[in-house]
């Protein structure tokens, strides 16, 4: 997965977004500047490949969210959801659906397929990167609203990936510019951050994106790199058969891998499915041109159920439909509570 520069393709990202190797674009802010600009990317992106290119963004409300003009909806964060489970467990839960369903519908209805949301990190109140982007502090507070969005995705035709596997709350350091390091044995992250994901499971959780972060007590390699966490734990003890996507190759928490072409590889072997490659078009180029992988069918069937299932509502329709008024009327009142 890769990204692009601008609010439209240019002719080099065109070549590279029909390379083999290529499955799809994750957008950012740089890449919206109107609704009608982003849908009308999205459909270029869509039409150069067949089967069309997964898009996908970082959408999850709060501080991290893509798209917050033109009519999108502002999203509160995550933590906000959380200080109401502790009032409500139930209402909460209701109220994480509607949050999903308001981010999912928005984005569909100007082509973006997928957001790499729900964040499942518990809140130590240590993590400055994580922070309220975090539900809770309490797994089971974590598992409940994230099961609450995940429903509102679905109802939208979103699929969902919850992250950073094992867990990110945990550790000071931002995995973007460090490399942070978790001491922790590995019965208490078991106990603790890996709760939500093994509540959750492939059933209601499409994909999985582990942490750049070291945890020594358990593996030398991040949990990105670590064949341990994602092959032994995740697919082996919790049964997991979602999708594994790589955190970005770029980060600084990736960097103990090696080269770009030794972050790929040794994603691939540690149990991705797929691996990004952002905020750098000449590390993606260099990639493209020196990786020899072929992906396994398993991972190639994962993928394809990520795509949406059920055609979108465009824009005007989506303003016509009750349940989307009633959600989004709701998200002012949950940022201000």
């Amino acid at each position: 997965m890769v990204d692009i520069a601008g609010t439209a393709l240019t002719e080099a990202e065109r070549i590279r977004l029909r390379h083999p190797s290529v499955g799809g674009v994750i957008l950012f802010t740089r890449n919206f500047h109107s609704r009608q600009q982003l849908t009308e990317l999205c459909t270029e992106i869509h039409a150069l490949r067949n089967p069309a290119l997964l898009i996908a963004v970082d959408h999850e409300g709060g501080r991290v969210q893509r798209f917050r003009e033109d009519g999108f909806t502002t999203l509160p964060s995550m933590r906000k959801l959380g200080f109401l489970w502790e009032k409500d467990a139930i209402k909460a839960g209701n109220v994480a659906a509607d949050v999903g369903y308001v981010l999912a519908a928005e984005l569909r209805a100007c082509g973006v397929d997928f957001s790499f949301t729900p964040v499942l990190d518990l809140d130590y109140d240590c993590s400055a990167v994580i922070g309220d982007r975090s539900f809770h502090r309490n797994p089971k507070a974590v598992g409940m609203l994230a099961a609450g969005l995940i429903r509102g995705l679905k109802k939208a035709g979103m699929a969902s990936c919850g992250k950073h596997f094992p867990g990110h709350g945990g550790v000071e350091a931002d995995s973007h510019v460090a490399v942070p390091v978790d001491e922790r044995t590995l019965e208490e992250i078991l106990d603790e951050d890996v709760a939500p994901y093994q509540w959750l499971g492939d059933l209601a959780l499409d994909s999985v994106m582990p942490a750049h972060v070291i945890y020594p007590q358990v593996d030398p390699q991040p949990a990105g790199f670590s064949s341990f966490w994602l092959k032994r734990v995740l697919r082996q003890a919790l049964a997991y058969n979602g999708v594994i996507f790589s955190d970005d190759l770029t980060m600084e928490g990736a960097s103990v891998a090696g080269d770009i072409h030794d972050r790929a590889v040794a994603a691939f072997n540690a149990g991705c499915d797929m691996v990004l490659v952002c905020n750098r078009p000449d590390l993606a180029d260099e990639l493209l041109a020196k990786l020899d992988y072929t992906m396994p069918e398993a991972s190639q069937l994962r993928i394809q159920k990520l795509y949406p299932q059920t055609e979108a509502l465009d824009w005007d329709r989506l303003q016509a439909d009750d349940h989307y008024q009633y959600a989004r009327n709701l998200q002012s009142e949950i940022i201000s509570g």
